[in-house]
């Protein structure tokens, strides 16, 4: 259940299997409690992993596993960051991919800030 402190940021990758990051400033403090994905068509050769930061620090329990077996357009994923998770008016938020797949699909990214 959202609450009214809570608000959303959403980026996304062009292409979620090239070793890439994305970042989106915060326009208020809060704490980072979910991030979903939806993946934009099928990997394969590996999974893709999304790693979220505040800044430079990455979150902990921050990552997302977009795995290969079985992947289509549509496919979500999410992680619910536990620490390092707090953010403050200017700061940005990076995701970062490790470019483990191969299948150029983009991947969008949709993060929830509790106030």
């Amino acid at each position: 259940m959202r609450t009214l402190n809570d608000y959303f940021l959403e980026c996304h990758l062009d292409n979620v299997s090239t070793a890439s990051t994305v970042r989106v400033a915060v326009p208020d403090a809060g704490k980072v409690i979910k991030i979903t994905s939806v993946l934009g068509g099928a990997l394969s050769g590996g999974n893709a992993v999304c790693t979220a930061k505040v800044n430079t620090t990455n979150m902990t329990n921050g990552a997302i596993t977009i795995a290969h077996s079985g992947s289509g357009a549509g496919d979500i994923d999410t992680c619910e960051p536990t620490a390092a998770n707090n953010v403050n008016e200017g700061d940005y938020i990076a995701i970062a991919t490790n470019g483990g797949s191969t299948g150029t699909h983009s991947a969008h990214f949709t993060i929830v800030v509790r106030r």
